[in-house]
């Protein structure tokens, strides 16, 4: 007898903490299925975008023979969709979806001597990688405000291993090559979940649990603007940005 109720017992411990991590994974689940979507668009006449001259560099040169290399400061589709604008939640996070690193590591490759992506954002403390596509040397050099992260400058040959870093403030740090002049980037440093628009000026931050928050876009050239938005269990919220041409 007294062995059929220790064996009910432990039926009993095992169902509950079966229901609870249920619980629990349901509620996770919820809150990294939260996410905020929209656009952002150029209202008016895009700037053109100066062309670079990179015949100083004949590797550089020859890889821009047949599509001549430009400044990228400010790219709009035919549809006014900004690329390279980085949206990010400025308020209203806390926990896990404040403080979580993301794993995933991303990369700003050096390609035809530019820089891809032009624009790369990241979380504080998640690492990157630099690394060249190019049969050139290249010269990578972030220029953080000293007072908030600790700035480098490395060389890659060609065929160089990857270069891993990560940040450990928000910043938006410039980048630069020493080598060559006209390679200009950024660095977005960020804290808690963000997303980059595409060619269309669409966007996605995903893994926001429902709240309400501020979320702000950055362009290089136009500055910042911020929106409020609200993200209710299995909705996700819309934020949709316009910049006005100048």
């Amino acid at each position: 007898m007294r062995n059929r109720y220790n064996l009910a017992a432990v039926l009993s411990a095992v169902i509950l903490v079966c229901c609870g991590a249920l619980i629990l994974g349901q509620k996770v689940n919820a809150a990294g299925e939260g996410k905020i979507t929209g656009t952002v668009k150029l209202d008016g006449t895009a700037p053109h975008m100066k062309g670079i001259d990179m015949s100083k560099d004949p590797y550089c040169s020859k890889a821009h023979a047949s599509d001549p290399g430009h400044l990228e400061t400010v790219l709009a589709g035919q549809n006014g969709g900004l690329e390279n604008v980085v949206l990010y939640i400025s308020e209203g996070l806390s926990g896990g979806a404040l403080t979580e690193v993301p794993t995933e590591v991303p990369v700003f490759n050096q390609k035809n001597c530019m820089y891809m992506p032009h624009v790369l954002a990241m979380d504080v403390n998640q690492k990157f990688k630099v690394v060249t596509s190019d049969q050139t040397a290249h010269n990578i050099h972030p220029l953080p405000n000293p007072m908030i992260n600790v700035g480098w400058n490395q060389s890659q040959p060609p065929g160089a291993p990857a270069v891993e870093k990560s940040w450990k403030a928000a910043e938006v740090i410039p980048v630069q090559c020493n080598i060559h002049p006209w390679m200009h980037g950024w660095f977005v440093v960020v804290k808690g979940p963000y997303a980059t628009t595409d060619a269309n000026g669409s966007y996605t931050i995903n893994n926001v649990p429902p709240g309400n928050y501020t979320v702000t876009a950055w362009q290089e050239t136009y500055g910042t603007q911020m929106q409020k938005v609200t993200v209710a269990a299995g909705k996700p919220g819309t934020a949709d940005f316009t910049f006005k041409a100048k």
